[in-house]
């Protein structure tokens, strides 16, 4: 079993670009922004089982689809459960970074 903090960085940001493809594309990954050690880390969690990760059939890219993605992936419930832990966390940290106020925040 997984836990964040037995991942490395690297680890987390590919768990919260898959969650994002999951969610916002239907699965569907652009592999240009990934590099060869997320690719690396994406066939280890195939092989594990966390993250299912693979090529979308020829048949159905053209030009246009395929500039969406040529991959796709599928989380495992245990990451769904992770992403959303590390998720939240990065939400709180960037708050804790952000350089403005709200209109609620006195300087």
């Amino acid at each position: 079993m997984k836990t964040l903090e037995k991942m490395t960085r690297d680890e987390r940001s590919l768990l919260l670009f898959f969650e994002a493809c999951a969610v916002d594309h239907g699965g569907r990954v652009n592999t240009r922004h990934m590099n060869d050690e997320d690719r690396q880390i994406a066939e280890e969690w195939n092989e594990e089982g966390f993250c299912q990760f693979g090529r979308v059939g020829s048949k159905f890219l053209t030009l246009k689809t395929a500039k969406l993605g040529t991959h796709w992936c599928k989380l495992s419930d245990e990451a769904w459960k992770l992403a959303h832990v590390e998720r939240k966390a990065r939400g709180i940290r960037m708050w804790g970074k952000r350089t403005w106020l709200t209109t609620e925040e006195k300087e």
